[in-house]
């Protein structure tokens, strides 16, 4: 979506895109609201949830192959396993995080 005024526009994403964006952060504000303490925790968990970096690269004929995995997840989740302050928001953030990391990793390879 553009809006144009004069020389400057604005760009904003697709209407999917933004929708599902503001059911995310009403989503987080919920969960984060379950916190009795350092309630902004939940969305430093879901953003480090949805890093995804490539872990083997192999140039071919056809052009590059990467293997790209969730990594901020991964990191997120062994941390949230062993340690003793886990909270059921912590780790729901996480898992929305890892939703997003998939949708980027289908992203990688598809688009």
């Amino acid at each position: 979506m553009e809006f144009k005024f004069g020389n400057a526009a604005l760009l904003f994403p697709p209407l999917h895109i933004t929708i599902i964006a503001i059911i995310i952060i009403f989503i987080l504000v919920r969960w984060s609201k379950q916190l009795e303490t350092r309630r902004f925790t939940v969305f430093f968990y879901f953003l480090i949830s949805t890093f995804i970096t490539p872990i083997y690269s192999q140039s071919t004929t056809n052009g590059v192959f990467e293997l790209w995995i969730p990594a901020g997840f991964i990191l997120v989740f062994f941390y949230l396993i062993r340690s003793e302050r886990n909270h059921p928001s912590k780790m729901k953030a996480s898992i929305l995080g890892f939703s997003i990391a998939l949708y980027q990793l289908i992203l990688q390879y598809v688009g």
